[in-house]
């Protein structure tokens, strides 16, 4: 398995201003004069990869913006791999006269602080649809949760000390299809969450897990 390549390494030695570091992973943003240009670029970066074996996550967006994100999922890092095809794809844009936006990334991560991490983290993976996030040292406690179509942010818990008295302030709203709702709201109760109410059903349900840290499952319906 190839070493992987520390965040300060990786800025300190690399020539590659297009790409920022974000935790376990680079990414860089670039602009095209079209769409249709953009497409096109897409469409060479794909080809590089492949010739690479080193595939990155592509996000294509309207009016012609491509975001480009490379980690090694094996290394759960940066490897040489990951920095050999940034080198590649900030050329390929270089030459397709794209405009470069290295600062325009950002990384969310959403924490929730926890007594008993096993005891709420399940509800979360329920409600959410996610992953668990394989502990950092093998048969260490599972801290994180991971979107399995890498899309939505990460979630990781936090260790509290002590309960909170109050309400918390700050709650997810999980939009899902709407008729994978009901099962997503049973999962997250089966996973040890309860139903807080559901007066609004089906535009959303509210959930709590077992401690109390709140969450919506949110449809289209019922809305009008």
């Amino acid at each position: 398995m190839a070493d992987r390549i520390p965040a300060s390494t990786f800025h300190a030695s690399t020539q590659l201003p297009d790409w920022r570091m974000f935790l376990q992973r680079i990414e860089a943003s670039f602009r095209a004069s079209s769409y249709e240009a953009a497409v096109a670029f897409v469409g060479q970066v794909v080809a590089a990869a492949d010739a690479a074996g080193h595939h990155p996550d592509i996000d294509l967006r309207h009016p012609g913006i491509v975001h480009v994100v490379l980690t090694t999922q094996a290394a759960r890092g940066l490897t040489d791999a990951d920095v050999e095809l940034a080198g590649t794809i900030s050329g390929l844009a270089a030459g397709a006269g794209l405009g470069s936006e290295p600062t325009a990334g950002v990384l969310l991560e959403v924490a929730i602080d926890a007594i008993d991490i096993d005891a709420v983290r399940p509800f979360w993976k329920a409600v959410l649809g996610y992953d668990d996030e394989p502990p950092t040292k093998p048969g260490g406690q599972v801290v994180g949760l991971l979107d399995p179509l890498r899309i939505g942010p990460a979630f990781w818990f936090q260790q509290m000390d002590e309960p909170r008295p109050q309400r918390n302030r700050i709650h997810i709203d999980v939009d899902v299809a709407h008729d994978v709702a009901e099962q997503r709201v049973a999962a997250a109760i089966a996973a040890g969450g309860h139903l807080v109410s559901d007066d609004r059903a089906k535009a959303f349900w509210v959930l709590a897990d077992p401690e109390g840290n709140e969450a919506c499952i949110c449809t289209w319906q019922d809305r009008d």
